[in-house]
Parts: C-alpha cells; structure tokens; sequence
C-alpha cells in the first residue's frame, strides 16, 4: 500500500490519533503520550512509503516493519485498521481478554506485525537480523524499526548500531521518537542522550533529522533513506509526547495513563476540528 497526498495523511494521522483515545479510554489502561506522538510518522510508513498488502499480509514483496516501543502499539492497532488488516470495530477489544489487541503486540494473533515486542531495546537487534537476511537472500525488502527515545537507554540498542553498520545495512532504517519524555520524566534527566546525531554518526550510521510532525518531511526523509548505500540510516524524528491533546502535550504523566470519559471527550473535540 502506497500513494496517498499529504493532506489526506494528516487525516488518516487525525482518525489514527482520534482511535487511540478511544481504545485506550474503553480498556482504562494503556499508552496514550508515546502513541499520539508516533501517529504522524506510522501514517508515512503505512499509507506512503511501505510496500505492504492488507489483503496478503504475509506477502513476500512487503516492506518489515518493528516497533521496538511496543507500549506503544495503540498507535500500530490503530494504523492496522485504518488500512483495512481488520475491522476498526475490533480497536475497542484493547487489553481485554481474549482479544488479539493485546498491551503489546502478539504477532501470533495478529495479522501485520512482524515480531512481539515490549521488553525495551530488543527491537533493532530483531530488524537488523531481517535486514541482514533479507540481503543474504539477495532481496531488496526495506526493514523499519521505530524506537523510543527513552529506549535508547539501553545497551542492547547500541550493540545492534554496531552490527548493523558492520555488515553495511543500506536496507535498515531506525526511526527515534524523540519526544524528550520517558516513563521517569524528561530524558535529559534521567540519563541524558545527547548529542544524539554524533552518537549514531560515530556508530556508521547515515543520520537525517525532521520534524516528526510534519507528513511531508518524514516521506521525503525516508525518500532519502531508499537512495543511501552501504550505511543503515537514523531518522531522528522530533514530536511531542500526546500530540493533538492539549492537556497530554508534553506531560510525562500520560506515557502510561487512561484518559477519563470527561477527558477523553474533551480529547475528542480538540482531534475533530484539528484538520478540516
């Protein structure tokens, strides 16, 4: 699935935003903050720039994408219905039990995910093994990981940086959510990660920075992935924590907190009129 003019992503990016609130109010519990700040970069990938097939979700020619925060798959849940892998309908299920839509993704029971995720920093490890095996297998599938930049607190992201700048992963491109917020507070607090763009430099990667808001600079960022050779790229995405929702921008208490009706509500008003 491809195609789709910047305007109609940012609503695609708004009903994605819109579902979130609403899955996450109906289950009490979730991962509102870390969701709403990713949807503008998901809906590049899902409606712009991956080759995927709802209607074949196994297809050999797709793109992989990891989402290596997988608190954070209400925004994933969300995109997965918009595109059609299933019915919206089944978005209100969320964390409850039985249901496929579980508090981080399960790719057993759910068509569209390519690993179960959640144990933080595990994600790159898992999408540079498939980029590595992809071009042993002489294929030209692209692979996208999606991480948090709290995550980036953990060892095992930067062992994954090394090999993949070892063995040349041209076809591996990470995405960092640098919203500036984890579970604990601001980022440069709880251990500080910058300068962020000469850490993935020094490790061999090609690094680009945007505006992770902006649909048409993340798709021209990732345009510019699909023409660098012999480097994995980093696309440093800059957000805000519960974009779109006034009262959750910003806010490190929203990382892991269900809205009320009353707030959902007040949530709702604002996404409704926010493109028109």
């Amino acid at each position: 699935m491809q195609g789709g003019k910047e305007k109609d992503l940012e609503s695609i990016a708004n009903n994605i935003r819109q579902d979130i609130i609403r899955m996450i109010t109906e289950a009490r519990s979730g991962h509102p903050g870390g969701s709403l700040s990713a949807a503008d970069i998901v809906t590049a990938l899902y409606f712009k720039v991956m080759k995927h097939d709802p209607s074949n979700p196994c297809w050999d020619g797709r793109d992989r994408f990891i989402l290596s925060k997988g608190h954070a798959c209400p925004v994933i849940y969300a995109a997965l219905a918009e595109a059609g892998y299933f019915p919206k309908e089944e978005l209100m299920t969320l964390r409850k039990i039985g249901s496929r839509l579980q508090g981080h993704p399960d790719k057993c029971k759910l068509p569209g995910f390519e690993a179960s995720t959640g144990s933080l920093g595990q994600g790159l490890s898992i999408a540079a093994g498939m980029a590595l095996g992809l071009k042993m297998d002489g294929k030209t599938n692209r692979v996208y990981c999606l991480m948090g930049d709290g995550e980036l607190d953990e060892g095992q992201i930067w062992e994954a940086a090394m090999t993949a700048s070892h063995y040349k992963l041209d076809n591996l491109c990470g995405i960092v959510d640098r919203n500036g917020l984890q579970i604990d507070g601001c980022t440069s607090e709880v251990k500080d990660i910058e300068p962020l763009a000469e850490k993935w430099k020094a490790f061999g990667w090609n690094v680009l920075e945007v505006d992770g808001h902006d649909i048409e600079d993340i798709v021209k960022s990732l345009n510019r992935f699909n023409h660098t050779h012999f480097r994995p790229t980093v696309i440093i995405a800059h957000t805000v924590k519960g974009k779109g929702v006034s009262f959750m921008a910003d806010q490190a208490g929203w990382h892991g907190k269900a809205p009320s009706s009353e707030q959902a509500e007040h949530a709702l008003n604002e996404l409704s009129t926010e493109v028109m």
